[in-house]
């Protein structure tokens, strides 16, 4: 099953959670908040039930998340099943503009050889390319757009048959 971080959202911080309930909160198992626990998330006092602060909570779930980030520097992509950033293999990067302001860079990942991916906007695309070299795609026509769209339907035929 793949890990997923806990949404801190979800914690209010002037409430008290028992070990379940903060669990609960945030869809994860007990033993991990007691993991935690063990790893430096706060507790009121060695008593039972353990209450933690939802202060506490939020604080220590932000940290976690915080300390898992990986951004990627200038001509790094990040890869999702290497789980890290990485400069793509060859130096080569595909883009694809989505809006006149954004567009999507796609390559290869030199260590698995998967797709990496990364949102640029066009503003910094200049600087990618003193880096990469960037192959510009053009985005695809959408039906609407186009003045004779292609219709993928078999009705005029078949109308044709049964006369």
């Amino acid at each position: 099953m793949a890990k997923r971080s806990a949404n801190y959202r979800l914690v209010k911080i002037h409430r008290n959670y028992t070990v379940e309930e903060a669990a609960q909160t945030l869809s994860l198992h007990k033993g991990t908040v007691r993991h935690w626990i063990k790893d430096g998330l706060r507790v009121c006092d060695n008593r039972r039930p353990v209450l933690i602060l939802g202060r506490e909570l939020l604080d220590f779930v932000k940290a976690r998340r915080k300390q898992n980030k990986r951004p990627c520097k200038l001509g790094e992509l990040y890869c999702l099943r290497c789980r890290v950033p990485r400069m793509p293999a060859g130096a080569m990067a595909d883009f694809e503009p989505i809006s006149d302001k954004v567009g999507h860079l796609q390559a290869i990942c030199p260590e698995c050889l998967c797709m990496m991916n990364r949102r640029v906007s066009l503003a910094k695309l200049d600087q990618f390319q003193a880096i990469l070299t960037i192959a510009l795609r053009e985005a695809q026509e959408h039906v609407s757009n186009t003045s004779q769209p292609n219709l993928n339907s078999d009705f005029n035929e078949g109308a044709r048959n049964h006369e």
